[in-house]
């Protein structure tokens, strides 16, 4: 965010074009996040606390009532990510106690620059201790695309396997295409490429034909809710991913600030999971694969159980799914 823009990467165009776009309304917002300009949980929580700030400051009093009105348009955009709901909530904490309009403006800026900052440190720190997980040769499986791309910057499932990269271990990475949207092929494999760790975009349908022929030795994904009993959402396919590799005795971790976690959410059966637009199944780039006249059904993520979670990888360390109870809530950063 420089002055009261929002400067952002236009997602949907990559591959193809590296494109960055300037967003100056609550529209253009809110459009960013529900069209997926703007995706990943981190990267969506990022860009909500932005532009909440940046609404306040386009507002000539700023008020309770209009800063609430903003925050649940906001919140509306993409239901599964609680990364957003968080963000929000903590630009909010820190703005209603005050009273006078410059006050509040000023705040909500700094707030949501703090809540960016200690997410991008957040995601190092994943980094760091997922790094501690693999080992020089290991073959690595990931679904959806859970790199920087998906958050401010490291990423999380991607960042162990940067950092391990950087660290002159030789990995190599199957890369889950990612139906519909093909958020693997189109984004991970982008960003795998780009920092020169070796990888090969597989089928969605493929990844259990490796597992089987024991080619990988881990699956860590990101997520973009983490209920209180280690259930996780993350994009569909991410279930039956954990199945197989438990099938397979493969360790399955998700990698995920604590901000992604859901402690009033007690499983993943409260967890809400997006239905979005059909056209996505149906449609290729925009070119009809599907018989004319049929539907399709399009949850945008599934919940994996946290019985087949080996365990998730945080900016506080390394935890069961079953001790997500012992994580300090108030954190080491500003987002805990």
């Amino acid at each position: 965010m420089v002055g009261n823009t929002i400067h952002s990467i236009e997602q949907n165009k990559l591959p193809e074009e590296f494109k960055i776009i300037t967003i100056d309304s609550l529209e253009d917002v809110a459009n960013s996040i529900s069209t997926m300009i703007i995706r990943g949980a981190p990267a969506i929580g990022a860009m909500g606390v932005f532009g909440l700030a940046q609404a306040i400051h386009n507002m000539d009093k700023p008020n309770e009532e209009k800063i609430i009105k903003v925050r649940d348009i906001l919140f509306k955009t993409r239901p599964t990510a609680y990364d957003l709901q968080h963000g929000l909530d903590y630009v909010m904490s820190k703005i209603l106690s005050e009273s006078d309009p410059d006050a509040i403006k000023r705040i909500a800026r700094d707030s949501a620059q703090s809540y960016v900052d200690a997410s991008a440190e957040a995601c190092r720190k994943i980094g760091v201790y997922g790094d501690t997980l693999i080992k020089d040769g290991d073959k690595l499986l990931t679904h959806c695309n859970a790199g920087a791309l998906a958050t401010v910057d490291y990423g999380t499932a991607l960042s162990p396997m940067r950092i391990a990269h950087e660290n002159g271990k030789n990995i190599f990475v199957f890369v889950d295409e990612t139906r519909p949207r093909l958020q693997g092929a189109k984004l991970t494999a982008f960003e795998l490429h780009q920092e020169g760790i070796n990888h090969a975009v597989i089928a969605d349908n493929a990844a259990g034909f490796y597992m089987a022929r024991g080619e990988v030795d881990m699956v860590i994904t990101g997520t973009d809710r983490v209920a209180a009993n280690g259930d996780v959402a993350n994009k569909i396919g991410t279930y039956e991913k954990a199945v197989v590799a438990h099938e397979n005795g493969i360790p399955v971790y998700i990698a995920a600030p604590i901000s992604t976690i859901d402690f009033t959410c007690p499983t993943g059966n409260d967890i809400p999971i997006e239905e979005r637009d059909e056209n996505e199944v149906l449609d290729v780039n925009g070119l009809r694969v599907a018989s004319q006249g049929s539907s399709a059904l399009n949850p945008a993520f599934d919940v994996t159980p946290a019985k087949y979670i080996t365990g998730i990888i945080t900016e506080q360390g390394i935890f069961n799914p079953g001790e997500l109870k012992k994580i300090n809530q108030g954190g080491d950063s500003d987002i805990g």
